[in-house]
């Protein structure tokens, strides 16, 4: 049975998003020369390679993407795997949707091991209810939901192709 789906943002709308989250990343990082995308996988590293062209196009500092991967379900079994070095780096972590709250805080652990320059949360979409005191600094479309509720952003290949409200 197809879930009942509500189509929040279509791919141009989230093409519009990315573009003025990179401006908000350039702003808040502007005396910098290098800024760390840390994508959460998988579409929330999709996401961060997006920014990364956007922030190429406009911004003088030099952006680098690495992935973070854990497991969203269930974050304590398996081990959180993050694919670079972050010593001294500004750094963003990105999602595609911050619903509860969960993985961004189970994700910021790896992060917290390293003497970062600054760091900031990234997200296209949040919702309103959290489980866990997570607030996105960068956000590309923000939701009012009911708590039953969930967003989800559809990806194919390195595309984001559409964010729905289930």
């Amino acid at each position: 049975m197809k879930k009942n789906r509500l189509l929040v943002l279509n791919q141009e709308m989230i093409r519009q998003k990315i573009q003025r989250m990179a401006f908000e990343i350039w702003e808040a990082n502007a005396l910098e020369t290098q800024v760390t995308l840390v994508g959460i996988q998988s579409t929330g590293k999709t996401l961060a390679k997006l920014l990364k062209v956007q922030l190429e196009a406009i911004a003088p500092f030099d952006v680098d993407v690495i992935g973070l991967r854990l497991n969203k379900r269930q974050p304590l079994e398996g081990k959180i795997q993050l694919e670079g070095e972050l010593m001294h780096r500004s750094v963003v972590l990105i999602d595609d949707v911050a619903n509860s709250g969960r993985t961004l805080t189970y994700a910021l652990a790896p992060l917290l091991a390293y003497d970062l320059d600054r760091l900031l949360i990234g997200v296209l979409m949040d919702r309103s209810h959290k489980a866990f005191p997570i607030s996105p600094d960068i956000v590309g479309h923000s939701i009012a939901t009911t708590i039953q509720e969930r967003i989800e952003v559809e990806s194919e290949g390195q595309m984001l192709l559409g964010s729905y409200l289930i």
